[in-house]
């Protein structure tokens, strides 16, 4: 059976990555269940999505879920602030 994949979008409009459909399925729920009434700079984003998959993901947690993040931000989920440093939050 083929891996289906998603096309990624990234909120520069730069080109996106073609990546395995339940790997982003996974980072995008791990990243909107993060972000859940609360705001997360990129450390700590990436923090809990190292805790949460850790061992439970195959492939590198930190490139997929930046791939990702800048997807659900593309595609306005999610979005940074302009604090310094930046945070993220639920749109």
């Amino acid at each position: 059976m083929k891996e289906e994949k998603i096309l990624t979008k990234h909120p520069l409009g730069k080109s996106g990555k073609n990546i395995d459909k339940q790997k982003y399925e996974t980072l995008k729920k791990s990243i909107l269940s993060a972000l859940q009434n609360k705001e997360l700079t990129h450390t700590e984003l990436f923090d809990r999505l190292n805790k949460s998959l850790k061992g439970k993901f195959s492939g590198n947690i930190s490139w997929y879920g930046e791939t990702v993040k800048l997807d659900l931000e593309a595609r306005k989920t999610i979005e940074r602030t302009s604090a310094k440093p930046p945070t993220y939050r639920l749109k």
